[in-house]
């Protein structure tokens, strides 16, 4: 069974984050828990890291899901990492929130893994 605080926890910080995107004026469709979760990612915001440690660290989508799942206990199927790629990630640049870019971008084309972080707008 999981633990009560840890779990009020991840899911006080999900809420926060899901504010922070009707906040930001997001549209309906990207304020979700999936959105909520990429945001703490690109945050590196854990459950009981303060909002003032946050950090923009270069994350991709595989890492991500990871994240959501280590720290918040959201798993996603590997077969569902288009959709995160897709329908958040890739709206989250469109609006601005987030930037594309890639690990190596000076290497060979094999070692430029995409990764995106938040933007210095938001």
């Amino acid at each position: 069974m999981a633990d009560k605080p840890a779990t009020a926890a991840r899911k006080r910080r999900i809420e926060e984050a899901l504010s922070i995107l009707k906040d930001l004026g997001l549209p309906r469709e990207q304020q979700n828990e999936r959105s909520a979760l990429t945001l703490l990612a690109l945050l590196d915001l854990k459950p009981d890291t303060p909002w003032s440690k946050a950090s923009a660290p270069l994350c991709g989508i595989t890492p991500m899901m990871k994240f959501f799942e280590q720290h918040y206990g959201k798993r996603y199927a590997p077969n569902t990492r288009e959709t995160v790629r897709r329908f958040t990630v890739h709206n989250s640049c469109k609006l601005g929130w987030s930037s594309p870019t890639q690990t190596s971008p000076q290497g060979p084309s094999t070692a430029r893994r995409p990764s995106t972080r938040l933007s210095h707008r938001l």
